[in-house]
C-alpha cells in the first residue's frame, strides 16, 4: 500500500483504527443534560497525584532561585514551568539585570558595595564563566540611574539555569501549566497541573507562586488587584549590527545617553550597554521610534549583536485577557518589522541587520498584584527603611533619578511581604508583590526577584522541616540559614 493511501485510510478510519484516549487522557461522552448553546459542563475526573515537600509555580527570575533554595535546604521540590526552558523575564524582558550593587556613583563619598550576594551572585559567576555575562560593568553615562550594568546572554542563561536546577536536585516539569488549586480552609493542599501528559494534582506542604501573573494564588482564592499599569513589550535580538558605528552615530548627533564597557565576545573594555537621548535623535528615527513604542537602550555580550530591543504597547484591558493580548501580540510583531526596516535604512552600519530572536510571547512588568501580609510603600523604599524581619537588602529603583534610595543606601525586604494573606503555606515572589506602582518599580526588578526567590524557597523548606506554617516559622532560623547561604544583610 502506498504511504499516501495508508495515511488517508488511517484518517478515514477504514483500517479499523480509532483515536482513543490513553494514559491520562480519557475521551468525554457528551450527555444531553450537559449540552447548552453557550456552556458545557465538564465531567468530574480522577487525577493522578504527585507528592512533594515544596511546589514552586513558575520557573522565571524568582522561581529558579526559589526552587534551588528549597531543594538545597532539604525539601523534595517540584518546579512547574509553562515554557520549555527556565529564566522568565530575565531572558525575555531585557536589557540588564538590576542591580547587585548600591547606587554609589552619583553621591560623593558613598562607598561602592555589592548588596545582593547569595545564590543570585553564585549563579551569575557560573554564567560569566560560560561566557554568558558581561560581569558587573561600571556605567560611564547615566550612572544616576544605576552604577553598574550586568548584561547576560539569553540562551546561555536558559541553559545555565536549567543545569543549576538539575544539580540542586529540583524535579523540573517544563511545558506544564498551573490550572487550578485545591484548598482546605487556610491551607493549599495541591496545585492542578496540565501538560500534554494530561492533568495531575501536585500535592505539597508548602507552595510558592512565582508565575508573574499570580496564577497559583488567584486559583487558590487569594485577594488580588489587576492594575494593568505598565506597557507590555516583546524584546527582540538584532543581529548583524555594528556597535561601534552606532556609538559614532549617537556621538555625531550629541545623542549618547547610556554607556557601559565590559566583557564582550571574550574581550574586556568593549561597549556592552548603549542607549540614546531619544529627543536628540534625527527627526525620522525619533518619530518612528516614538510611534512604534521602541526603547533603544540595549545590551550585548557578543560582537555585532544587540541582545534586546524593546517594542511595546499599552493594553486597553488586563494582560490576563486573552483576546486583548492576541491583538497586542500581532501589533508588536508588525511594529518590530517596521522598526528594523527603518533602522536598516537610516543608521550606518545597520544595513544588513535582522531580527535574530524574539520572546515567545509579550512580556509584562506586572500581572495580578497579590495581597500579602505587608505591602511596602515607596516612602519606605526611598527612605532606606530596614525591618526586623528582612530577608535581604536592595538598592535599585527603576524611577531614578525621580526616586532614589537614600544616598546610595539600601532598604530591607520584610519576610511578611512575601506571605500571601489568608494562607498558612503559600508565598509569593517576583513581580506579583507590592501594590503601589512607584514602590513596585523597585521590588519587581530582576535582582530583587532573584533574592525574593531565595528567601521564599528557604522559608518554604524550613516550614516543611519544622512542620509549621508561614507565620509560625522562627525568623531566627530563617535568617541563620540565609546568612549561611551568603545572603548579605546591611
Amino acid at each position: 500500500m502506498e504511504r499516501r493511501d495508508f495515511a488517508k485510510k488511517i484518517l478515514s478510519g477504514s483500517l479499523g483504527v480509532t483515536a482513543i484516549g490513553t494514559g491520562l487522557f480519557v475521551p468525554q461522552k457528551l450527555k444531553g443534560s450537559e449540552q447548552s448553546e453557550n456552556e458545557y459542563i465538564e465531567p468530574e475526573k480522577k487525577l493522578p497525584i504527585r507528592a512533594f515537600d515544596v511546589v514552586v509555580a513558575g520557573g522565571g527570575t524568582a522561581g529558579v532561585f526559589a526552587a534551588v533554595a528549597a531543594a538545597r535546604t532539604g525539601a523534595k521540590t517540584a518546579l512547574i514551568e509553562g515554557k520549555g526552558y527556565t529564566g522568565g523575564i530575565a531572558v525575555e524582558g531585557g536589557t540588564a539585570l538590576h542591580s547587585f550593587y548600591n547606587l554609589w556613583k552619583p553621591f560623593e563619598g558613598v562607598k561602592k558595595q555589592q548588596v545582593v550576594k547569595g545564590m543570585p551572585t553564585e549563579f551569575i559567576d557560573i554564567l560569566y564563566d560560560m561566557g554568558g555575562c558581561t560581569g558587573h560593568a561600571e556605567k560611564s553615562h547615566r550612572y544616576y540611574y544605576d552604577s553598574v550594568c550586568t548584561a547576560i546572554d539569553t540562551e546561555l542563561y536558559k541553559l545555565a539555569s536549567m543545569k543549576y536546577l538539575k544539580e540542586a536536585g529540583v524535579h523540573m516539569f517544563l511545558n506544564s501549566y498551573v490550572r487550578g488549586a485545591v484548598v482546605n480552609a487556610q491551607r493549599m493542599e495541591g496545585a492542578i497541573v496540565e501538560s500534554r501528559s494530561g492533568r495531575e494534582l501536585f500535592k505539597a506542604k508548602s507552595f510558592i507562586d512565582c508565575t508573574g501573573y499570580g496564577d497559583l494564588a488567584a486559583y487558590a482564592g487569594a485577594e488580588y488587584t489587576d492594575p494593568n499599569d505598565y506597557p507590555v513589550v516583546n524584546s527582540f535580538g538584532m543581529g548583524n549590527v555594528n556597535i561601534e558605528k552606532w556609538y559614532d552615530y549617537l556621538m555625531r548627533h550629541d545623542a549618547l545617553r547610556d554607556l557601559a564597557h565590559g566583557r564582550r565576545s571574550g574581550n574586556d573594555d568593549c561597549i556592552v550597554r548603549i542607549g540614546p537621548h531619544a529627543a536628540k535623535l534625527p527627526d525620522e528615527l525619533r518619530t518612528i521610534t516614538n510611534e512604534l513604542g521602541v526603547a533603544l537602550v540595549t545590551t550585548t555580550v557578543h560582537d555585532n549583536y544587540f541582545m534586546y530591543i524593546k517594542v511595546g504597547t499599552k493594553l486597553p484591558k488586563s494582560g490576563t485577557n486573552r483576546d486583548v493580548v492576541t491583538d497586542a501580540e500581532i501589533l508588536i510583531r508588525e511594529n518590530q518589522y517596521r522598526f528594523i526596516e527603518a533602522f536598516k535604512r537610516l543608521v550606518p552600519g545597520m544595513e544588513k541587520a535582522f531580527i535574530a530572536r524574539t520572546a515567545p510571547s509579550l512580556v509584562v512588568r506586572r500581572g495580578r498584584s497579590i495581597k500579602c501580609d505587608y505591602d511596602l510603600t515607596n516612602e519606605e523604599i526611598i527612605n532606606a527603611k530596614h525591618f526586623d524581619d528582612e530577608v535581604f537588602v536592595y538598592g535599585f529603583h527603576d524611577y531614578s533619578p525621580k526616586f532614589q534610595i537614600g544616598k546610595g543606601e539600601t532598604y530591607g525586604m520584610p519576610y511578611r511581604a512575601l506571605c500571601v494573606s489568608g494562607f498558612d503555606n503559600l508565598y509569593a515572589a517576583g513581580m506579583l508583590i507590592t501594590s503601589d506602582k512607584d514602590a513596585h518599580m523597585s521590588t519587581r526588578n530582576t535582582v530583587s526577584c532573584m533574592s525574593q526567590g531565595q528567601a521564599t524557597g528557604t522559608a518554604a523548606a524550613l516550614c516543611v522541616k519544622h512542620n509549621v506554617g508561614t507565620r509560625d516559622l522562627s525568623f531566627a532560623k530563617l535568617k541563620d540559614q540565609l546568612v549561611k547561604d551568603n545572603v548579605f544583610f546591611h
